[in-house]
């Protein structure tokens, strides 16, 4: 099964650039290209890639409201939105994550690094660069609202520990070693906390967690090791 890509980004030679380098991967295919954001949610709606890749500062429409259409389109719920921007400024992290992105890569990025990205964010991964997780941690300790939202107040105090881990990056391995239970208990409490907080994924449960105040800002984790992309979440 290949991994259907739409390229979107206003400059036809970096989407010339980036076609060369997914088309050459076995399980990647890049069926469609788009320059502006509106051309973006047309494309989306006609060919439901499986992943757009998406720049955001374009004429006509901007990627974050194009991501905004397109994430919240009937028909498009299996796509997902990776952001490809040269900048990591505060609005455009917040935006494109409150638009329903699942991750947020820089243009400075590797070639391997960017393919990565997309297979991980294909699987149900949120990732961000290490720059951009203490920009995000950041912004919402600095926006967050000061009630409790009925979401988070029907959580379980198990449910709650695992949003917790869930937001500081932690795999599914991780919080069942952290929290002593298993695996499946740990998918269980994960598909609980995105229907009660009708979140489209881990990245909108990351949100809610720094949006609402349950963590304290910490270190970035660094990389596993070098060569391998920011990895943030792994899939429920």
């Amino acid at each position: 099964m290949q991994i259907r890509l739409l390229l979107v980004d206003d400059q036809a030679l970096l989407r010339h650039s980036l076609r060369i380098a997914i088309d050459r991967e076995p399980d990647l295919s890049v069926v469609g290209e788009a320059g502006t954001g509106a051309e973006a949610v047309t494309a989306a709606r006609e060919l439901r890639p499986d992943l757009v890749l998406m720049d955001i500062r374009m004429p006509e429409l901007d990627g974050i409201e194009a991501t905004r259409q397109i994430t919240h389109a009937p028909s498009l719920t299996d796509t997902r939105v990776l952001v490809l921007s040269m900048f990591d400024l505060d609005e455009y992290v917040y935006g494109a994550l409150r638009a329903g992105a699942s991750g947020f890569i820089l243009k400075d990025a590797r070639p391997d690094q960017l393919i990565d990205a997309i297979r991980r964010v294909h699987h149900g991964e949120s990732l961000f660069a290490p720059t951009i997780l203490t920009t995000l941690i950041e912004h919402y300790l600095d926006h967050r609202p000061t009630d409790t939202p009925m979401g988070l107040a029907q959580l379980t105090p198990r449910e709650t520990d695992v949003l917790t881990l869930v937001a500081r990056g932690r795999s599914n391995d991780d919080i069942a070693v952290e929290l002593t239970v298993s695996h499946n208990t740990v998918k269980t409490h994960i598909s609980s906390l995105l229907a009660k907080l009708a979140a489209r994924d881990r990245a909108q449960l990351v949100i809610a967690a720094y949006e609402h105040g349950l963590i304290a800002p910490r270190p970035v984790r660094p990389p596993l090791s070098t060569g391998t992309a920011p990895r943030w979440s792994t899939k429920p």
